[in-house]
């Protein structure tokens, strides 16, 4: 049996979609019962018939993964570095606990070793790596979806994100899904690898805007920091999306695809420009 976590993520979900209807597949998301009302609203197309469990790395005695041969570990990176370490520890202790035979997680691309974010994954290979269980690693590069939020067009029609002269080598989130998939349904012929998933064509500020229809004039780091420094804010977001722009910026994620991904798919990659388009805000 395959086991998904984080079933309701984005990321997740998309996986979850591929699978559904398998009877060798389970999904698994911290509250089941209210995800399945939400997507009796919002996706008409997934099979209602595929089990869903609950699964919550924050509660770790109620984990059991009994019976269950691939654990595809979807990274529960949002939160304060402990809270995701500990997340990760437990899942990966109930896996060994319970006879998993292979966990697939879904990490951060090396170039991101600069993102406030990236300690908890670094952390989670390495428990891996010491874990009698086999394994492998999807470094996933950022979402092209993502850069639709962190870089999307005011009303004004300009994109001020400082991203500064920088690029980034965004990736289609279906992309990675599709790899997930693929890797986890066939554990063993990627067993203790660890893969780069990263965008073919790095992209710029510009470049963004060109596909948004907007201009491209970008702000400063202190004036993001202080838009993204709302009450409802949790403490570890402001400087988490800060450390983002400024990575980037610094040209620090701007390392294309080598053919990793090209290698991992049955066709070539989305482009992630369309990608990025396409979620933008507003979007059909």
């Amino acid at each position: 049996m395959l086991l998904i976590t984080g079933a309701s993520g984005a990321l997740g979900s998309l996986i979850a979609e591929r699978l559904a209807g398998r009877p060798d597949v389970r999904t698994g998301t911290r509250l089941p019962d209210r995800n399945q009302d939400q997507d009796r609203h919002q996706d008409r197309h997934q099979d209602r018939h595929q089990d869903r469990i609950r699964v919550d790395f924050d509660v770790p005695e109620t984990l059991d993964f009994t019976g269950v041969d691939t654990l595809l570990l979807i990274s529960a990176g949002y939160g304060e570095d402990d809270e995701v370490i500990a997340r990760h520890d437990a899942a990966i202790s109930a896996a060994e606990r319970d006879g998993v035979g292979h966990i697939v997680y879904t990490s951060l691309t090396e170039a991101g070793d600069h993102l406030p974010y990236a300690l908890p994954h670094r952390w989670t290979e390495r428990r891996l790596r010491n874990s009698p269980v086999a394994w492998t690693v999807l470094r996933n590069g950022l979402y092209a979806e993502l850069m639709a939020w962190l870089a999307a067009p005011g009303p004004d029609g300009r994109i001020t994100a400082p991203l500064g002269e920088g690029r980034v080598a965004a990736v289609a989130r279906e992309d990675l899904a599709e790899v997930a998939v693929r890797v986890a349904l066939a554990p063993a012929s990627h067993t203790n690898q660890v893969y780069e998933l990263v965008g073919d064509r790095p992209l710029s500020g510009a470049d963004l805007a060109e596909a948004a229809g907007a201009r491209y004039t970008p702000a400063t780091l202190a004036s993001a920091r202080a838009t993204l420094s709302t009450p409802d804010a949790a403490p570890f977001q402001p400087p988490m999306l800060v450390g983002t722009y400024s990575a980037i910026a610094a040209g620090f994620l701007a390392t294309p695809d080598t053919g990793t991904l090209r290698s991992l798919l049955p066709h070539p990659p989305r482009p992630a420009l369309t990608a990025y388009a396409a979620a933008l805000p507003g979007r059909p």
